[in-house]
């Protein structure tokens, strides 16, 4: 076992790379909780869910990148390598799928997260964009867009309001995330 190579607090938002069947590594987001493991959920017949199974693997992403971000929380994104090149830190992690339940008439399992090699790749100045954390709260309501016990009427009122975050603080890549929010979340 290794040390995860970032502080966890809370909810830390990540983006998980797992190996599918077809030997490519789907990228999706995964919030991780820091609890003693670490755990993450996993909602619905995902990759992600699946491939966990699986593989019983997965490299963990700690990225900057309001794009790559987006990408990974609301499109199937698949790519040749583990560890993504917007990557400032990464763990490879072992999970284990430790409870599962219907909620809403949606699968969720909960996974216990142990990393057993990382590796800080950047070392940033942190800052906070307020651009960057409305372009993550948006995949989280357009994610739940159609998902049966969530009011599609108040997730479009966040989703606009998160649009006018961007618009006001964020910078290119945050008005570029959002922009491809707005596209998944309207069917696109």
């Amino acid at each position: 076992m290794t040390d995860w190579p970032v502080a966890l607090r809370g909810v830390t938002e990540t983006v998980v790379t797992t190996r599918g069947p077809d030997e490519r590594w789907n990228a999706a987001a995964l919030g991780i909780r820091a609890d003693t493991p670490a755990t993450a959920t996993t909602w619905g017949n995902t990759r992600t869910r699946r491939n966990f199974h699986r593989e019983g693997a997965g490299v963990v992403q700690f990225v900057s990148d309001p794009v790559v971000f987006a990408r990974a929380a609301l499109s199937i994104h698949e790519v040749d390598e583990p560890v993504l090149e917007s990557a400032d830190a990464w763990a490879r992690v072992e999970v284990e799928c430790v409870g599962e339940r219907e909620e809403d008439e949606t699968r969720v399992e909960e996974w216990q997260l142990a990393p057993v090699e990382s590796e800080v790749v950047r070392e940033r100045v942190p800052t906070v964009n307020r651009g960057f954390n409305a372009v993550v709260e948006a995949t989280v309501a357009a994610s739940r867009l159609g998902v049966p016990g969530y009011d599609e009427d108040v997730l479009r009122e966040r989703l606009d309001y998160f649009t006018d975050v961007v618009d006001a603080c964020g910078g290119a890549r945050e008005r570029e995330a959002m922009a491809f929010v707005e596209r998944c979340a309207d069917g696109d």
